[in-house]
């Protein structure tokens, strides 16, 4: 009878396997939502590109597509100026 080494089974793989695409899906959703909010881009595409390269695609989107100052997303899903960029009226 041979010793068994724990990690020869396939189950840790599995389960890390597992985790890493929940971790990944989330990435997605998360993307997609905060895009939805906060890009002028549309959030399918930012999703699709995390989806495809997750780590690549989400600095991606934290440095191109989310907007730095300008717009801000409403409750409504309405965009509205903020005061900053907003000119007097003439």
């Amino acid at each position: 009878m041979s010793p068994t080494v724990p990690l020869q089974s396939a189950a840790p793989l599995f389960i890390v396997f597992v985790l890493m695409m929940v971790v990944a899906l989330g990435l997605v959703v998360w993307t997609w939502l905060d895009a939805e909010k906060n890009s002028d881009h549309p959030a399918f595409l930012w999703a699709v590109v995390v989806f495809l390269a997750p780590i690549l695609g989400i600095v991606l989107y934290l440095l191109l597509g989310r907007n730095a100052t300008g717009t801000t997303g409403n409750r409504d899903g309405s965009r509205s100026q903020t005061s900053r960029s907003k000119r007097p009226p003439l």
